[in-house]
């Protein structure tokens, strides 16, 4: 199993807030910590270039993140201002997820340490998103002949609304979201499955959901390849969830999630999404025991 990563570090934000895309290089260290993976199973990301995101993106907004031109607006809805530094780690954390996605399809499971940039939409970015890297590894995995169907099954706290509004007309990739009803994004898209969840949410809630969904998902998408986002953020300790699942919780959905790929004989590609908690080490141990329980899944 392969673990592809970017070494970024934190991007400048305004009033002197800092963006939290340190979470890569801690979960690598932890993993490397625990010696359940070797060194050698750790693989950098290369930048992907326009022809992989054009897939997933109108061609004058790549041109314009790349040329330094998005108007204040855009740049507010991203979250960050626009940088040479932004535009490479957009590009590696799409490429992570893309060579995750290609790990998967050769192993049965591969991984992006970060990814999970459901917010961009074709043709602006969102919500800490500036290119979609789930849409942009789908489409090559398309392109590439290795997967003709694919099912996207986001588990983080936030709806998905880029990726469903990406695959909106699309029967070739499904989009599954399970999220919080009144979190952000505060105008949702209709993907092929959303499941909307209460403030409070806890455990025994969550999987039932889950564990209902999933049959649907695998009746409906028939998929070859399943991208799993698996967020920290539903944690009851996340400072951006609203929901209040505990890491047992988020434990056990995780299981769900490989246990049902396991029994179709699905190749499933990781990315951790998001984990904003309180504290930091909370969400690195959550991400921690995903990527365990993956390689227990599919050693």
């Amino acid at each position: 199993m392969k673990l592809h990563y970017t070494d970024h570090t934190a991007l400048p934000l305004p009033e002197g807030r800092r963006f939290p895309v340190g979470k890569s290089a801690l979960l690598r260290e932890a993993l490397l910590a625990r010696d359940i993976f070797a060194a050698t199973d750790f693989v950098e990301a290369r930048a992907i270039g326009d022809p992989e995101l054009l897939r997933a993106h109108d061609a004058d907004y790549v041109a314009r993140v790349q040329a330094g031109e998005l108007s204040t607006a855009e740049q507010r809805r991203i979250g960050f201002p626009w940088s040479p530094q932004m535009v490479e780690r957009a590009r590696c954390s799409a490429g992570a997820t893309l060579e995750a996605c290609r790990s998967a399809l050769d192993e049965g499971c591969g991984a992006n340490l970060g990814g999970g940039t459901h917010h961009a939409h074709r043709s602006f970015g969102a919500g800490f998103c500036v290119f979609n890297d789930v849409a942009v590894a789908a489409r090559a995995m398309q392109a590439e002949g290795r997967a003709k169907r694919i099912a996207v099954v986001d588990c983080d706290v936030h709806q998905g609304d880029g990726t469903a509004a990406i695959f909106a007309s699309d029967d070739t990739v499904f989009s599954f979201s399970i999220h919080a009803a009144r979190n952000f994004p505060f105008r949702k898209q209709q993907g092929d499955l959303d499941i909307e969840l209460a403030d409070g949410c806890e455990d025994a809630e969550y999987l039932e959901a889950l564990g209902a969904a999933l049959p649907v998902i695998f009746e409906r998408a028939r998929p070859e390849l399943v991208v799993y986002l698996a967020g920290a953020d539903p944690y009851a300790g996340d400072r951006l969830g609203r929901l209040k699942l505990s890491m047992d919780g988020l434990a056990e959905r995780d299981r769900l999630v490989l246990e049902t790929c396991r029994r179709h004989g699905v190749s499933i590609a990781i990315t951790m999404a998001g984990g904003y908690a309180y504290d930091i080490s909370d969400a690195i141990a959550i991400h921690v025991r995903t990527l365990e329980l993956a390689k227990q899944y599919f050693a």
